[in-house]
């Protein structure tokens, strides 16, 4: 019997996770941003302004969610004063409850945004205030402070952010990786952490993937420089509603990528079948250093793919490269979940 990891059937909304506004260090207001991101077609953006919790729900149409969350740092100085050449750690937080706005772990040297006496005022601030600590020990506590308050937190841009991997390795509780950063991409022309994130599917790290902007704006949304538009997520969703979104994102109902489209994923008779944009290679990654794959002829594109699956695969993830170079990426499904 035909078992779907991505159905046909399945709404597809195209998401930006990853936008900074005028709440922080972005230059648009989060209504341009969403009247931006409407007109090309998403109908999911998340305003993650640094280390500043803010709910946008209202802006919501029925055709449009905006999502409820904010990006926190942790530098290896106590001033958090920003050091081009050393580490430091991203962490997007995404709540579960469209109007929590809790501050994790406050900091008064991070929190350089909320200007708003009152706003600091009625800030609701849980777990420690120590000085924030560059350290794995502190960074997982931080993470489950944030887990534990109603958030999902992903980890961001990993190659911008300097680390280590075998460090990135010793987080715990990420919901996901974003696997692929635009504005990051932009400037150091690395496009997807696929070896980092294989790396923990083969540590039977249970993370999903995802892609995203980090848009600024710092220049005009039609510039070549612009960091709009490059990077998405399609959540597969039953419905646009903010519970049904929030839930496909934490059983990782969703893939990233920076052009294709995945429209199937099914696994029959020990075959992955995978329908896709028109592209030039589908690849179909187990973990093995020998992944099975479909190439167009010169020229041309294929649209689908009959792969044999290895029979002792512990996961499969399948890629899709397009014409342009635009790559999609579905998550890692373990053997526990396509042999169940």
């Amino acid at each position: 019997m035909k078992q779907y990891l991505i159905s046909p059937k399945t709404k597809q909304y195209r998401a930006n996770l990853h936008a900074h506004s005028t709440f922080s260090d972005g230059k648009l207001s989060p209504e341009e941003l969403k009247r931006a991101y409407r007109a090309q077609g998403y109908s999911i953006l998340a305003v993650t302004d640094h280390e500043h919790p803010k709910s946008h729900f209202e802006l919501s149409d029925p055709d449009f969610l905006m999502l409820t969350g904010y990006e926190a740092y942790i530098r290896t100085n106590a001033s958090a004063r920003f050091d081009r050449y050393e580490p430091e750690v991203h962490l997007n937080l995404f709540a579960r409850d469209p109007h929590n706005e809790t501050m994790i772990c406050f900091n008064e040297s991070y929190v350089k945004y909320i200007d708003d006496p009152a706003e600091r005022a009625n800030l609701r601030r849980v777990g420690s205030e120590r000085p924030r600590e560059y350290s794995v020990s502190y960074i997982n506590e931080f993470i489950r402070t944030a887990a534990a308050h109603g958030y999902l937190v992903s980890y961001n841009h990993p190659v911008w952010s300097l680390e280590d991997e075998e460090t990135i390795l010793s987080y715990e509780n990420i919901f996901s990786l974003e696997i692929c950063n635009y504005s990051a991409l932009r400037q150091n022309g690395e496009e997807f952490s696929c070896a980092l994130y294989d790396k923990m599917l083969r540590r039977r790290m249970r993370v999903f993937c995802h892609a995203g902007d980090d848009n600024h704006n710092k220049q005009p949304l039609d510039c070549p420089r612009s960091d709009s538009f490059g990077a998405f997520t399609m959540i597969l969703s039953d419905s646009l509603s903010y519970d049904s979104v929030i839930s496909a994102m934490e059983r990782g109902e969703m893939y990233a990528s920076s052009g294709p489209l995945i429209h199937e994923i099914s696994l029959e008779d020990g075959v992955v079948h995978i329908e896709c944009s028109p592209s030039k290679r589908i690849i179909l990654h187990t973990g093995s250093k020998a992944p099975k794959f479909e190439i167009a002829p010169k020229g041309q594109t294929v649209s689908s793919a009959d792969l044999k699956l290895d029979p002792i695969a512990p996961y499969l993830r399948v890629m899709v490269i397009d014409e342009e170079g635009g790559i999609a990426t579905s998550r890692g499904f373990f053997r526990s979940e396509f042999l169940a």
